[in-house]
């Protein structure tokens, strides 16, 4: 797995919940990316008070106090640009909260951040004779990559779920690319939205490439609907959650497996 690292070159915010940072430099010369528009890397935040600094010997820093030991988080690659080595993330934040959120929204020019990977698995098929796309903030980012890699032509359903209106961001767009914004804020019900959104779609004929990520609940009574009511291939179909409502990331991460495969009995 390949270490690395980026000095940030720009700054952006995109929404109340988007903070857009892009990386530059020789540290990312070694950055190899994955044939995947989903594509992510593990970003090694390093804690208040630690005795070392970007970039860093990560096996030896993993010998510090648990409390000076980098905290690994996963972000997808927004962008990649091999000829400038330019590399763009979106960090979704919300608030002061978390060793992440605090780092993105404070992240300066000159600023060093170190990752490994990258890791992905999903690119439209182009086969397919149309797509869907669903998530929440924390998939604005692979929704974004992805529709930047469909062709002209095709066919494109993205239903995105955020607070309000002030929290949707520019996304790639043509002539048959169909992007539909929900708001949490005039939900009757904010942790169904995502699937009611769903469940409400005219769908249209042929096979359908489908891409669904987000909160763990609501990905997986999406992926229940889809499957049950709607006939998608779960073996095909990229369906997986990013995060867990009221579950730190290190508590995720701890029950994440035996979630996927209870989700994956499901149907």
């Amino acid at each position: 797995m390949t270490t690395f690292f980026g000095t940030v070159c720009h700054t952006e915010t995109l929404s109340p919940s988007m903070q857009r940072i892009v990386f530059d430099g020789d540290g990312l010369a070694d950055f190899t990316p994955a044939d995947a528009t989903d594509q992510y890397v593990n970003v090694l935040f390093v804690p208040d008070g630690a005795p070392y600094s970007v970039p860093f010997d990560a096996d030896a820093a993993r010998e510090h106090e648990p409390e000076l030991r980098p905290r690994g988080r996963r972000y997808t690659v927004r962008s990649w640009d091999a000829g400038r080595l330019r590399l763009t993330i979106d960090f979704v934040v919300h608030g002061d909260v978390g060793l992440a959120c605090r780092w993105a929204q404070r992240a300066t020019i000159g600023d060093r951040l170190q990752m490994v990977g990258p890791n992905g698995r999903y690119l439209p098929d182009v086969d397919a004779d149309w797509h869907l796309m669903v998530g929440d903030e924390s998939a604005l980012p692979a929704i974004g990559a992805s529709l930047e890699a469909l062709q002209p032509d095709a066919l494109c359903v993205v239903v995105a779920v955020v607070d309000t209106p002030h929290h949707t961001i520019d996304l790639p767009s043509s002539p048959t690319t169909d992007i539909r914004w929900h708001y949490r804020c005039t939900a009757l019900d904010p942790e169904t939205t995502l699937l009611d959104a769903v469940a409400s779609l005219d769908w249209p004929a042929g096979d359908v490439d489908v891409f669904v990520k987000g909160e763990a609940a609501e990905v997986r009574a999406v992926r229940r609907f889809l499957i049950a009511e709607r006939g998608v291939d779960k073996n095909t179909a990229s369906i997986s959650p990013y995060w867990r409502r009221d579950c730190t990331d290190e508590a995720w991460r701890e029950i994440k497996q035996q979630w996927l495969a209870e989700q994956d009995a499901d149907a």
